[in-house]
């Protein structure tokens, strides 16, 4: 029976590895068994858990490479098996582990005939690359191969837009998620009057992660979502009749500046946290690294500000920037504070 085969603490929700094993380099599998749970906690944790574990746990990718001599991906190289573009693909399906959030950079110079795989790339000391037989490319003459790569972790999925680069550089489509699979089931136990439930959650991962570090990674971002409603206090809670009628929550996130009093604004954008931006995560991590939280916390910066932040380009300026105005109709100042230039 299941509550005999786990030991279940009456006390405190434990949690314990039942299983796990490594399939291949790139396939790492672990079985978790989590109790006691109330009957009914377990779908609410369950649920929550799985989504985390597929959208919030960030992970590694190339988002760029350059070619020499070359003007768009469907172009060929003599000497070289694949054209550009199957290049490119089998590029972003190159699993990487980094243990830095900045933008980090990579190459490949090879001598031909030879096949190119995943082994042969220059990596920084922070990027490991999982497993080094992954297939690239085949060079089929004794000529020279070079090309230059950009290395990002970052979360989720990203398209890139190809506009604004020239001839020979390549924006990669970008897949941030060592969680490839994630299964939970609920199983009951005790008896009629003191019903207690198990969580057990299957986690397959690409190697990057193990599942361990997966289901703790995610537990605390979801720890992270939450905490804030923890430190709502009673006097921050608008006032029904400071809010009209119409002032409700489909309009939150896209009232102008001039139908938001001051007081309402101050209040409604201290609770509104930066995760609503959905910036890369190399912006929100500069962010929280400063102490900018919620959106109020925000408005004290200009874009100068932003920009003097250690590692924070004027490309994540610009995505915050974009973000606030499309989202909340605020156009943050260049060079003078919102605060200071009254709301």
């Amino acid at each position: 029976m299941i509550q005999d085969e786990i030991p279940i603490s009456t006390q405190v929700i434990q949690w314990r590895c039942i299983e796990s094993k490594v399939e291949s380099k790139r396939l790492h599998y672990g079985r978790f068994a989590v109790s006691p749970f109330k009957r009914g906690q377990v779908n609410t944790v369950g649920i929550a858990i799985c989504r985390v574990l597929l959208g919030e746990v960030g992970g590694t990718s190339i988002t760029y490479a350059k070619f020499e001599n070359v003007r768009h991906e469907y172009s060929t190289i003599t000497g070289i098996q694949e054209t550009i573009h199957d290049i490119l693909v089998n590029s972003k399906e190159i699993v990487l582990r980094s243990d830095s959030h900045d933008v980090q950079k990579g190459s490949l110079s090879i001598n031909g005939p030879k096949k190119i795989i995943a082994g042969d790339i220059s990596l920084p000391s922070s990027v490991k690359a999982i497993d080094d037989s992954q297939y690239i490319a085949t060079i089929t003459q004794p000529i020279h191969v070079n090309i230059k790569l950009k290395i990002e972790k970052d979360r989720g999925y990203r398209i890139e837009d190809s506009k604004g680069y020239e001839n020979g550089e390549f924006p990669i489509d970008a897949v941030f998620m060592p969680v490839q699979n994630v299964n939970y089931s609920v199983h009951p136990f005790g008896n009629d009057k003191d019903i207690q439930e198990i969580l057990f959650i299957e986690i397959w991962t690409n190697g990057s992660l193990t599942p361990n570090e997966a289901l703790s990674e995610a537990s605390k971002n979801l720890i992270d979502l939450v905490l804030p409603f923890l430190h709502i206090k009673r006097e921050d809670i608008l006032p029904v009749e400071a809010i009209k009628d119409s002032f409700n929550s489909t309009r939150l996130y896209s009232l102008s500046n001039d139908e938001i009093d001051g007081l309402t604004r101050e209040v409604t954008f201290k609770h509104i946290f930066i995760d609503q931006l959905e910036s890369s995560a190399r912006a929100y991590n500069c962010l929280k690294r400063v102490d900018i939280h919620t959106i109020s916390d925000l408005l004290n910066y200009n874009q100068e500000d932003l920009q003097r932040i250690k590692n924070f380009g004027r490309k994540s300026v610009d995505q915050v920037s974009k973000a606030l105005r499309e989202r909340f109709a605020i156009d943050l100042p260049k060079n003078k504070s919102y605060i200071d230039g009254k709301k």
